[in-house]
């Protein structure tokens, strides 16, 4: 049986495969050294990987929704409803206030990045013969890797970092609860390598991509969120391992293999040059929104004659969360199998 790739093994292995892999060597390798960009140059570790990976990576969707004519038409009722629909749902929650406005987002965040995981193992295995347990074990692992994680988070002892802010998640500290969820977790892992190994030894065959998918978030989760407990690193793992393979998926299945006639004027993104045009406008439109966030909400990175916004707040962080909430909804549905 062939690898299932989804575009050719160097372009799979280095955008969609590497990335964990990448970050968590880098941050093994550099700790030290990340400990003094994260204190000294916050600004560049805010601009590279919140808004040219996380928020980018949002703005891809445009490519597989509104900038696709027949998707667009096919979909159109939702496409339409949904903005308008997240953006009502936001001023309900901000009315509770912001904590909780903040909380409901970062669950919903949380969900959206495990489901990522879910949905690229189920690619990666697309090829494979299934049966209701060869499911049903693929989705204990693959979400045992994202969801001890998350449990950890929320009966551990405070992290030195937030999903968005401060107070997203109820938390509950709990050693013993932790002890008990760290036996399974072990033993789940145990089971998944011993499966892996007679599995590919009894059918000759090893499914490279599917394993370092879920691998990969094995380390990734585990170490952005257990290991360290570090801001920087939680946010290199966290937001390089979901939001470059995404921009990849889409580039690779949306652009890069669609021919002249189903692009049209987007036709012009194909190949090298194509590509980095649209690195640029996903960078472009990601600092914008970051830009607006900053000069009417947060006021870190930048402010606007020192301007007093909060009147209008119940108004504008739903607004400004709309591309972003859309995003989260919206994959639910594009990418379910036909």
């Amino acid at each position: 049986m062939a690898q299932p790739w989804i575009d050719k093994p160097k372009t799979d292995g280095f955008f969609i495969l590497a990335p964990s892999f990448l970050v968590i060597a880098i941050v093994f390798l550099f700790h030290d050294a990340l400990k003094v960009i994260e204190t000294k140059h916050s600004f560049y570790t805010w601009l590279f990987l919140i808004v040219f990976i996380d928020v980018a990576h949002v703005y891809a969707t445009l490519f597989k929704t509104y900038f696709v004519r027949e998707k667009c038409k096919k979909r159109r009722k939702l496409l339409v409803a949904l903005p308008i629909v997240c953006f009502v749902i936001g001023i309900i929650l901000f009315s509770f206030g912001s904590v909780v406005f903040w909380s409901v987002l970062a669950y919903i965040a949380v969900f959206h990045f495990i489901r990522q995981q879910y949905g690229f193992m189920r690619l990666y295995s697309r090829k494979e013969v299934k049966t209701y347990w060869s499911v049903a074990i693929d989705n204990l692992i693959i979400y045992t890797a994202t969801v001890y994680p998350m449990l950890y988070w929320f009966f551990s002892s405070p992290r030195a970092f937030n999903w968005f802010t401060e107070k997203d998640f109820i938390r509950f500290e709990n050693q013993v609860v932790l002890g008990v969820l760290g036996w399974f977790y072990g033993l789940i892992i145990v089971f998944y390598i011993v499966r892996t190994v007679y599995k590919s030894t009894k059918e000759q065959y090893f499914n490279i991509p599917k394993n370092a998918i879920i691998t990969g978030t094995f380390f990734s989760w585990y170490f952005g969120i257990v290991y360290f407990n570090n801001d920087l690193v939680f946010t290199l793992l966290n937001v390089v391992s979901h939001g470059i393979p995404y921009i990849a998926l889409i580039y690779l299945n949306e652009i890069d293999k669609k021919s002249e006639a189903d692009l049209g004027v987007l036709n012009y993104l194909k190949g090298a040059r194509g590509f980095f045009v649209f690195m640029a406008f996903l960078s472009t439109i990601a600092f914008f929104e970051e830009y607006v966030w900053e000069v009417f909400v947060w006021n870190e990175q930048f402010s606007w004659n020192n301007s007093d916004f909060s009147n209008w707040q119940l108004l504008l962080v739903p607004l400004f969360t709309v591309p972003q909430f859309t995003h989260y909804l919206l994959d639910g549905f594009i990418w379910k199998s036909k």
